[in-house]
């Protein structure tokens, strides 16, 4: 199948952007079906946007101070303890559970 470039429109920007050959043969290798709906300025904008917000890259998890319930080590959890649960520190954890 021989490729030709394309013009295409940026569904953000409304600009006129070239689907080229080269960028045609790449996607068919990876089995994409669909042309690109933005130009690569709009593209790398979204990445760079979800990038920052969380999208690729997730924002640090909050933690919690706890008391180890084994060894009464103070640790921090990734979870608001409650009272009703044993909590415990990695290391207690790990020798309670150790195919985590």
């Amino acid at each position: 199948m021989s490729f030709q470039d394309k013009s295409l429109q940026c569904s953000d920007c409304g600009t006129t952007f070239t689907f080229t050959t080269g960028e045609q043969e790449f996607y068919k290798t990876k089995g994409y079906t669909n042309e690109p709906r933005r130009c690569p300025d709009c593209r790398q904008a979204r990445k760079s946007q979800q990038q920052g917000n969380g999208g690729y890259r997730s924002a640090p998890r909050q933690m919690f101070p706890a008391t180890c319930a084994s060894c009464g080590k103070s640790t921090e959890v990734p979870f608001q303890p409650r009272g009703d649960k044993p909590v415990y520190c990695s290391d207690c954890f790990r020798k309670i559970n150790p195919n985590n």
